[in-house]
C-alpha cells in the first residue's frame, strides 16, 4: 500500500501486478459468479481490485457516511453561536476584498435562531435541528476549518479531493483504492445526490481522477424502479445472453492485454462490466426499502413529505453500510440558492427548509446505526464546502455571503470522542483563530480511523507519488477516542 507497492502482500509493484494478472482478468468476474453459486469447486479465490485489503495498522472504522450539506450551511446559525453578533447587530463592517463571493459589505447580522445547550456535554445547537441536538454527546465538533476558495465548485473539489482543481481522486476513491470493499456485488463507493439536481461540478466531486476507474464513485437514486440507471438488461437480452457477451468481450480484452500488459483503464472497465452483471441480482434487494418496517420508515421521516426523500436516502445508506459498502456520500441541496444551503437571501427560511428536510432523517440514521451496533465501526461526517459570513449580504439584511475563512463540521461514530470540540473562530465567527484546520487534516483523520497512514497511501502518476493529503495534513488526535 505504500508508494507503488501492490495493495495486497505479493511484493510486486503495481505495474507488475497488473501485467501478471491482467491476461486473465476478464474471467475473474465469471469465476466469482460461479464460485458464489457453488459451481466452481476446488478453486482458490482470486483477489480483484476491490477485494478487502489489510490496513497499515488496526483501524476503528469499517465504513464512512459523508452527509454533504451542499451550498454551505451557516455553522454560526446552527451549532457555533456567537453572542458578539447579538451585541453588534446592525453595525457597519467592511471586510475588504476577496473575503466573500460578492464584492459588497453589509452590517453585522445576529442569528435569527435561538440556541440551547444539549446533553451532558452542553453543546450548543440551534432550534432548527431539535432531533440532531439530542445526539450531541456522540459528536466531535471541528470549529476552525478554512478552505482556499469561496466559490462552490472549487470548494467542493477541495473538500472532496484536497485540491481546488479537477482531475484528482476524491477521498472515497482513495479509501476504496487503499482498502477495497467488503461486498463484491455492490460498488465500494456510492454517491446519492439531491433529487432536484447534482451539486455544482457534478461527478468531478466523486471522481477517481488518475486512479483506476474501478474506484470511481457510483451515483444512485434512492427512489424509482431502477436506482442505478441502465442496471437492468433490455427485455430481449437475458442474463444468459449477457453472460455470453461478457465472456466474448473478456476474450477480446485478454488478447488486447497480452499486447498491452498493465493497462489499468481497461482492467477497471472489465471489472466494472462484471460488477454491473452481479449487481443485477444483488442490488434490487439492497435498494428495496419496502422490506423495512413502518416504524423504521417513521424513524427516518418517510411519513413526512418534507423529509421523505432525504429520509429514503438515509435509510438506503444504512442498508448499504450493512451490506459492506465502504463509502457512501449523500448530498443535501439542489442547484438554486433556494434549494440548497446557500442562504444569500432570507437565511431564516433557507435554513428552516433545509433543516426540515434533513433533521429527522439524519437523527434517524444515527439512532438506527447505534441501535444496530453499526455506529461503532462507521464514521459519519456532517458539513458543507464552507460557511457563511457574520455580516449581511450587502443591502439585503436577511442573508449571508460565503465564508471560506472559518467554519465548522461535526463527526461521530467509529473512533470519535463524543462531546469533544476542537478549534475556534473569532468572536464574530469570521476567521479560524484557534487550531486552524485544513481539508488535508480532515482527510488525514479519516484515513487514520481506517488504519491508514496518509503519508504512505500513494499512487504514482506522471512520475510523481501522489497522495490524498498532497504534502500536508495532520491527524486531529484530540477528537479521537
Amino acid at each position: 500500500m505504500q508508494g507503488d507497492l501492490d495493495v495486497a502482500t505479493s511484493g510486486w509493484n503495481r505495474r507488475e501486478f497488473l501485467a501478471r494478472t491482467g491476461a486473465g482478468f476478464g474471467t475473474l468476474g465469471l469465476a466469482g459468479v460461479l464460485q458464489s453459486a457453488g459451481l466452481l469447486a476446488g478453486t482458490t479465490p482470486v483477489a480483484g481490485p476491490m477485494s478487502p485489503r489489510p490496513s497499515h495498522f488496526p483501524g476503528k472504522a469499517r465504513a464512512v457516511i459523508w452527509l454533504f450539506m451542499h451550498g454551505a450551511p451557516s455553522t454560526i446559525d446552527l451549532f457555533d453561536p456567537k453572542p458578539e453578533l447579538d451585541r453588534r447587530h446592525g453595525a457597519a463592517m467592511n471586510l475588504g476584498a476577496n473575503v466573500g463571493f460578492f464584492a459588497s459589505s453589509g452590517t453585522v447580522m445576529k442569528s435569527p435562531f435561538r440556541f440551547a445547550r444539549h446533553g451532558q456535554s452542553g453543546a450548543w445547537m440551534s432550534e432548527v435541528l431539535p432531533n440532531i441536538a439530542r445526539l450531541v454527546d456522540d459528536f466531535a465538533f471541528l470549529r476552525s476549518l478554512h478552505v482556499e476558495s469561496n466559490n462552490h465548485g472549487p470548494a467542493l473539489y477541495e473538500m472532496n479531493s484536497g485540491l481546488t482543481r479537477i482531475g484528482f481522486p476524491s477521498v472515497g476513491s482513495w479509501v476504496t483504492y487503499g482498502l477495497g470493499s467488503e461486498n463484491q456485488n455492490l460498488p465500494g463507493f456510492i454517491v446519492m445526490v439531491d433529487y432536484r439536481a447534482a451539486p455544482e461540478g457534478g461527478p468531478n466531486s466523486w471522481s477517481c481522477g488518475f486512479l483506476p476507474g474501478v474506484y470511481q464513485g457510483t451515483p444512485v437514486r434512492s427512489t424509482g424502479s431502477s436506482p442505478i440507471l441502465h442496471l437492468n438488461p433490455l427485455p430481449q437480452v437475458g442474463l444468459d445472453r449477457q453472460r455470453r457477451q461478457l465472456d466474448f468481450a473478456a476474450e477480446l480484452n485478454r488478447q488486447h492485454l497480452e499486447r498491452n500488459p498493465g493497462e489499468a483503464e481497461l482492467l477497471g472497465r472489465i471489472h466494472n462490466f462484471e460488477l454491473a452483471y452481479r449487481m443485477q441480482t444483488q442490488a434490487p434487494e439492497a435498494f428495496d426499502l419496502a422490506r423495512e418496517t413502518a416504524a423504521t420508515h417513521r424513524l427516518y421521516g418517510l411519513d413526512n413529505p418534507r423529509s421523505r426523500y432525504f429520509g429514503s436516502q438515509m435509510l438506503l445508506t444504512r442498508r448499504l453500510i450493512e451490506r459492506g459498502v465502504r463509502f457512501v456520500q449523500v448530498y443535501s441541496g439542489g442547484t438554486t440558492d433556494t434549494e440548497r444551503w446557500d442562504a444569500h437571501t432570507n437565511l431564516k427560511k433557507n435554513h428552516e427548509d433545509r433543516a426540515a428536510e434533513t433533521d429527522v432523517p439524519v437523527a434517524g440514521l444515527l439512532t438506527d446505526l447505534k441501535q444496530r451496533g453499526l455506529l461503532e465501526s462507521t464514521l459519519v461526517i456532517w458539513g458543507g464546502e464552507f460557511g457563511r459570513l457574520p455580516i449581511t449580504q450587502g443591502s439585503d439584511v436577511t442573508g449571508r455571503d460565503h465564508n471560506r475563512l472559518g467554519f465548522g463540521m461535526w463527526l461521530t461514530g467509529a473512533g470519535i470522542k463524543g462531546g469533544a470540540s476542537y478549534g475556534a473562530t473569532d468572536e464574530l465567527g469570521l476567521r479560524a483563530v484557534e487550531n486552524p484546520l485544513t481539508v488535508h487534516d480532515v482527510h488525514a483523520t479519516i484515513l487514520h480511523l481506517f488504519g491508514m497512514d496518509h503519508t504512505r497511501l500513494t499512487y504514482q502518476h506522471n512520475g510523481r507519488q501522489y497522495r490524498l493529503t498532497d504534502v500536508a495534513g495532520n491527524v486531529i488526535h484530540p477528537v479521537l477516542s
